[in-house]
């Protein structure tokens, strides 16, 4: 059977992938940031997941306001990077694992949740900005993702503890899969940061540490916290961390399993005008 070998948690701010396609990452405002993530692509080497699940939001470019799915899984067989206005990334094409992917959709709306299932999209920088990350510029991506859209744009948004549930609900899923895969579930978005308006380049160090602690040794905690409580601490764009509770929702400690090994953590500030936060988590016996 499937099983989740590990959670990943990053930011996918549009600036990193702009630093790495136009070959500033050894510049000195960007090479700090990007030296927090050498760890982490040597560990996906040692650790090579069959499939990433990539949960992330779209930025305006799969979905507009006339349409605004809660929570979508894309089922196609390939994803291609969408232009956010300024052309697409020249990152390779996503090649998404359908089978896996209908799987998960059937399994998790079995269990109460509604999805939106999508056969055809492109996907932004909330999804290629963590695949960059992580394995630099490869030819091709080294495996299938599967991406998980979630509304963190327009409120009402979901609940903490709704996407810690979903998470949850996809590790059930995976783990009824009948194929032999590792898979990774990545949590991705955030940390403080605030676009427009009085406080327009808001970062709260204090807020973002203590989202890190508690979502290492207490999500069911963390799921919790009111959406007011983002917001007014982590400036309007700080909601997306929600996303990270699906990411640790489907680590086994939630399941009755041994609490997972911390590998990496890393934070830094600024990245544009964003803090930029990861994690990995690992599955232990």
């Amino acid at each position: 059977m499937a099983r989740i070998q590990a959670s990943v948690y990053t930011s996918h701010v549009p600036a990193i992938g702009a630093a790495l396609d136009m070959g500033k990452t050894g510049e000195a405002y960007w090479q700090p940031l990007f030296a927090g993530y050498d760890f982490s692509k040597r560990w996906i080497k040692e650790n090579p997941p069959d499939v990433i699940f990539l949960v992330y939001n779209d930025h305006a470019t799969a979905f507009s306001l006339d349409f605004i799915p809660t929570f979508a899984i894309g089922t196609a067989a390939e994803f291609k990077s969408a232009d956010e206005g300024w052309g697409p990334r020249p990152v390779p094409t996503v090649q998404g694992h359908p089978e896996l992917a209908a799987h998960i959709a059937q399994s998790v709306i079995q269990q109460d949740f509604d999805l939106t299932i999508v056969n055809k999209m492109d996907v932004d920088h909330g999804l290629t900005v963590p695949l960059s990350l992580m394995y630099g510029q490869p030819e091709a991506w080294p495996c299938p993702v599967i991406p998980f859209a979630v509304n963190v744009v327009q409120y009402p948004v979901p609940s903490g503890q709704r996407c810690l549930n979903l998470g949850k609900a996809i590790r059930k899923a995976v783990e009824t899969f009948d194929q032999d895969l590792k898979v990774q579930i990545w949590g991705t978005g955030g940390m403080s940061h605030q676009l427009q308006g009085p406080r327009a380049g808001l970062i709260n160090k204090e807020f973002d540490n203590d989202f890190l602690d508690r979502l290492i040794s207490d999500p069911e905690g963390l799921a919790r916290k009111p959406h007011i409580d983002y917001v007014r601490e982590a400036g309007s764009e700080g909601i997306e961390l929600v996303m990270w509770l699906i990411a640790r929702g489907a680590m086994g400690d939630l399941a009755g399993k041994p609490a997972p090994k911390l590998a990496h953590r890393f934070y830094h500030v600024p990245a544009s005008n964003t803090a930029v936060g990861h994690l990995i988590l690992e599955e232990t016996a």
